[in-house]
């Protein structure tokens, strides 16, 4: 299902401290005019219950950011943002920090969508944008 308002999304793991993912993922989309989303993939496992205070509090935070929360389980989490990312035209994913390996979630989800600007925030809330540069074809 293609949206045809720009978004953007808030790529969260099952941890408290992406609630500042959310919160500046919720910035970003207010002063884009964008609609904000909130996903979370994964790795399917049999019991969930280790983690599932926590995705309820990112569930709760995600509400009161006025998004809702999306859960998807997959082994490929770049994978499966990359598609959601195209299925609901957004423009901008924030995320944590990138861990610096050729094979890590930012560097495959961009190679995936390149198309789609990334923010990271730290762990003390400092913001980092890559913004796609477009080049005009001669």
């Amino acid at each position: 299902m293609f949206s045809e308002k720009p978004s953007v999304l808030a790529c969260v793991t099952s941890q408290f401290e992406c609630d500042r993912i959310i919160k500046t993922a919720e910035q970003i989309a207010l002063s884009d005019g964008c609609e904000l989303r909130v996903l979370s993939v994964l790795k399917p496992m049999t019991d969930y219950t280790s983690v599932s205070d926590r995705i309820e509090y990112l569930n709760r935070v995600s509400r009161e950011s006025g998004a809702d929360m999306t859960i998807l389980f997959h082994n490929n989490a770049p994978m499966v943002c990359a598609r959601f990312a195209i299925q609901n035209n957004v423009q901008r994913i924030v995320t944590g920090m990138h861990d610096g390996g050729e094979e890590s979630f930012l560097v495959m989800f961009n190679r995936l969508a390149p198309e789609v600007s990334i923010t990271m925030v730290s762990e003390n809330g400092e913001i980092y944008n890559m913004d796609v540069v477009q080049t005009a074809v001669r």
